[in-house]
């Protein structure tokens, strides 16, 4: 009998799942029923679940979502067995996937074979878990966003954290000159760790004349913001005429609203509101562009940062963590 024509009889699975929207304590660590894989699907047992700010948001009903709910979006796992169909992937390989539906959390999983993709030999199951999302984020904005070039003078914001890290160093593997910001001073040197040439704590009254001083009083030819609510008047700020500011999250609450005109007041700059998951629609794109971030952390442009790990069960924990900002890099989650 072929991988493909296995039958595996249905089974159960721990996972968090979510029935009521709020905080940390909404999440609850259940058994659930586990079919077999349908057709074009692989059953995985997953190894590590990544982090990321979204689940933040989808577990207290910011962004909503039907109810129960899992939550996750990454994770990297084990192929046991195979779905009619699926022909390029075998069981035992390691793979990766961030975009397959909300429901990472867990110990095992079904996951359409189109959304993994394999994790290289030199690359370990934490390290991809670590990065994956991530990575993947800061592959589209230093790639396609706005592609950035030796000499360009780029600000990051919230450059301590799991995005910001890796977006930091990449920026500085492709040859600009990285100002990165954060909200403490622990932050800032993690953020300099990370590869950004000057740091400038945010929370400080004067932090958008600072990033200024600190090229010598050129601006940025792209402000990447993932904070908004705090930050982004002051990216208009930062942005050199002709620029880019670039919101790609929103930590800190929504950024303020503004009219149209204000960009041209401020030097004829563009704003875009770009997310990962267009980027990445059909499955050539989204391989080869996880092709991109493989290669990147081979030559070290990206590097793995974990800052803290948690079992599955904890995942409150991981959550509170976030939230609190008290874990500078990527947090995990271990089934």
């Amino acid at each position: 009998m072929t991988p493909t024509q296995q039958t595996p009889q249905t089974g159960t699975t721990r996972a968090i799942r979510v029935t009521e929207f709020g905080g940390p304590e909404a999440m609850r660590l259940e058994t659930v029923d586990l079919p077999a894989p349908a057709a074009l699907e692989v059953q995985l047992r997953q190894t590590a679940v990544g982090f990321n700010y979204i689940d933040v948001y989808q577990r207290s009903g910011k962004y909503p979502l039907p109810s129960p709910t899992g939550l996750g979006h990454e994770a990297t796992g084990v192929v046991e067995v195979l779905g009619e169909g699926v022909t390029d992937l075998k069981a035992g390989d390691r793979v990766v996937y961030m975009n397959a539906g909300v429901g990472a959390y867990a110990e095992r999983r079904n996951v359409p074979a189109a959304k993994l993709v394999r994790i290289p030999d030199a690359i370990s199951d934490e390290d991809a878990a670590a990065v994956f999302f991530k990575a993947m984020t800061a592959q589209y904005l230093v790639k396609k966003t706005h592609a950035v070039q030796p000499g360009d003078i780029v600000v990051v914001h919230a450059a301590a954290g799991g995005v910001g890290q890796i977006l930091s160093g990449w920026a500085k593997a492709l040859g600009a000159t990285v100002i990165g910001t954060a909200g403490s001073a622990a932050k800032c040197e993690a953020a300099r760790a990370a590869g950004c040439d000057v740091a400038v704590d945010y929370s400080q009254p004067d932090w958008v004349q600072q990033v200024i001083d600190a090229t010598g009083g050129r601006k940025a030819r792209v402000v990447y913001d993932s904070v908004a609510q705090h930050t982004f008047m002051g990216s208009l700020d930062c942005t050199a005429p002709f620029g880019m500011v670039v919101l790609y999250g929103a930590a800190s609450g929504p950024a303020p609203a503004i009219e149209p005109e204000l960009l041209n007041k401020k030097g004829c700059l563009f704003l875009t509101r770009p997310s990962v998951f267009p980027h990445n629609a059909d499955p050539a794109t989204f391989r080869a562009n996880a092709k991109d971030v493989f290669d990147a952390m081979a030559s070290g442009a990206v590097r793995a940062s974990i800052g803290a790990r948690f079992a599955l069960a904890d995942a409150a924990d991981a959550h509170r963590a976030a939230e609190s900002r008290s874990v500078t890099g990527a947090i995990l989650l271990l089934p």
